[in-house]
């Protein structure tokens, strides 16, 4: 399916080409297509195809994995590149300063996302039209456009948190009525809420071709948008209320994944290519895919810019010092939670401390094999600025150099390894979440442990050269009190180790309301350590969410109203 997605996206964009041409001419041109001939049996999948290819339609300055919005606008990355000039508006998110409507990025990010549901849209309104006597997979390709559909909303409403919902059933003269707030911030949540529902009752429990969504994926992501819907907010970002029904909408959407999807033995193997990829864990990824006809192959070019200068271009998306001493451990195997960032690891004496495991699959450190690879060690002289950034860099997008799927596309360098966007582990944590907030916090300690004890055992491939993992579970009488606020504490700390780097640090603190206080005692320690960090703070009521685009707003005529104090 990788390279089916790419081949018809291609067709599906100069078919709407030729569609979209036909609104400006008083009589259509011979040989172009209506969309009549289109819809069709034999031609309809090429509407669905397009769809999922809109989710590999990003680019580095408007990634879809949303690296500079949910790390390195949190406490886990710096933004990296040759200094804070190199695409500054990144800039400006990592420090909270100067975050304007007018970044171009940010407008790019937002048409990118109503690509992809606009394309949706149109794919449903032509299953909508075949009878299903003709077409017998219609019911479950509904299932994976309303998916698909959802999944673009989710990102936007995280980014922006108003955005205008538009659906197949949205005629388009229209559009131009449409507001970012006609529905209210939970309106807008049930909105989303309701593709998934769609999609898990129409979705089969199985696919055949790697890569399409299943029934599992609508629950999980159900589960994931009832969560953050729980966090009610009131006009100016506050924590108002944590939704009871909704936690316990957590519960039943997880429920229908619980044992279907399964933890990998080795944490490293959700990061690895080829044979490893749409493994136990991996709930819904991205598909990419080289060497299919094309001329570079469907790569992940959201994530091009991370690869460290030493094997390529252009070392962007550094992990922080601060989310590195987040992995060291205490005597007992528990994390450091009041004193881990009281003196930084130092990657020289690495003996000198012990440390959670999944530091080695998250972080690449002086020194060590880069990707498990003893051919690529790591050095200091890999990193493009180091006086700025440090000397760290991310592994988890990243492959080794000498893999078949890192390919040149100069002076960037991709791969085609798939991006996992919900894996089990995610699960697990969601509902141990639900479950804390629910005061049943004894729930939810088996569900950490399950995901610390993987997280223990992850040393298959770093096991030759790393002699400091330390980690234990929680063992409540023994090496803590399981109480409510200490299950808080603890779930909160290990979605920071388990998903550092994959995009959702940020929007977890602003769902928590805690964005704030962390990223304001984050910029007081880095102020005494960077000098980019002089004026860096965070203004709680404003900065949870990016602006509207300026291009968005102007286009809809002041239609669309901005956010708090842009």
């Amino acid at each position: 399916m990788k390279n089916k997605i790419l081949k018809y996206g291609i067709a599906m964009i100069w078919i709407g080409g030729l569609i979209g041409c036909s609104d400006f001419l008083e009589t259509e041109p011979k040989g172009v297509l209506s969309e009549e001939n289109l819809v069709t049996p034999e031609n309809v999948d090429g509407f669905v195809t397009a769809t999922y290819a809109a989710l590999g339609n990003d680019h580095y300055d408007r990634p879809f994995s949303l690296w500079p919005f949910g790390n390195v606008r949190s406490d886990d990355a710096y933004k990296g590149g040759s200094g804070t000039n190199d695409i500054q508006a990144f800039h400006f998110y990592e420090i909270s300063s100067n975050i304007r409507s007018d970044f171009s990025e940010l407008d790019g990010l937002w048409y990118n996302c109503y690509v992809g549901i606009s394309r949706a849209n149109k794919a449903i309104n032509a299953l909508e039209q075949l009878d299903e006597a003709d077409y017998s997979a219609k019911q479950s390709r509904l299932g994976e456009m309303y998916f698909i559909r959802g999944h673009f909303y989710f990102m936007l409403k995280i980014l922006f948190r108003q955005v205008p919902y538009v659906t197949e059933q949205t005629p388009i003269e229209q559009y131009g009525e449409v507001s970012n707030t006609d529905l209210s911030d939970q309106e807008l949540w049930e909105a989303i809420a309701s593709n998934f529902e769609y999609a898990a009752t129409h979705l089969p429990v199985s696919q055949s071709q790697q890569g399409r969504v299943n029934k599992a994926a609508a629950y999980a992501y159900l589960a994931k948008t009832r969560l953050y819907q729980a966090y009610e907010q009131d006009d100016n970002y506050n924590i108002a209320n944590i939704n009871q029904e909704a936690l316990q909408k957590v519960l039943d959407a997880t429920d229908q994944v619980m044992g279907t999807y399964s933890l990998e033995a080795d944490f490293a193997y959700n990061f690895l290519p080829g044979s490893y990829e749409n493994g136990p864990e991996s709930i819904f990824a991205i598909q990419y895919s080289d060497n299919d006809g094309t001329l570079y192959g469907r790569l992940n070019y959201g994530d091009v810019l991370s690869v460290p200068q030493g094997v390529g271009c252009c070392d962007f998306h550094k992990p922080s010092q601060n989310l590195v001493n987040a992995y060291k451990t205490s005597a007992d195997g528990l994390p450091m939670f009041d004193t881990y960032n009281d003196t930084d690891l130092d990657y020289n004496q690495l003996n000198s401390f012990t440390v959670d495991p999944r530091l080695y699959h998250t972080v690449a450190i002086p020194g060590l094999p880069y990707k498990y690879n003893e051919d690529y060690i790591y050095e200091e002289n890999w990193n493009r600025s180091p006086n700025t950034y440090g000397y760290y860099a991310s592994l988890k997008e990243n492959v080794s150099p000498d893999c078949d799927c890192f390919v040149n596309i100069d002076p960037f360098y991709g791969n085609s390894k798939n991006r996992i966007v919900i894996r089990y582990a995610d699960v697990l944590l969601m509902r141990a979440e639900a479950y804390i907030e629910l005061g049943q916090a004894a729930q939810a300690l088996p569900l950490i442990n399950e995901v610390r004890t993987r997280a223990a055992s992850s040393t298959t491939l770093t096991g030759g050269y790393t002699s400091n993992n330390a980690i234990s579970t929680y063992q409540d009488g023994v090496n803590c009190t399981w109480t409510e606020e200490y299950a808080r504490q603890a779930l909160r700390w290990e979605r920071r180790l388990e998903f550092a780097m994959e995009g959702s640090r940020f929007f977890d603190l602003v769902r928590w309301g805690t964005a704030e206080t962390t990223l304001n005692a984050f910029y007081a320690s880095e102020k005494t350590k960077i000098a980019y960090y002089a004026d860096a703070n965070f203004d709680a009521h404003i900065e949870e969410y990016c602006p509207i685009p300026l291009a968005q707003i102007n286009f809809s005529q002041g239609l669309y109203q901005q956010n708090n104090g842009y």
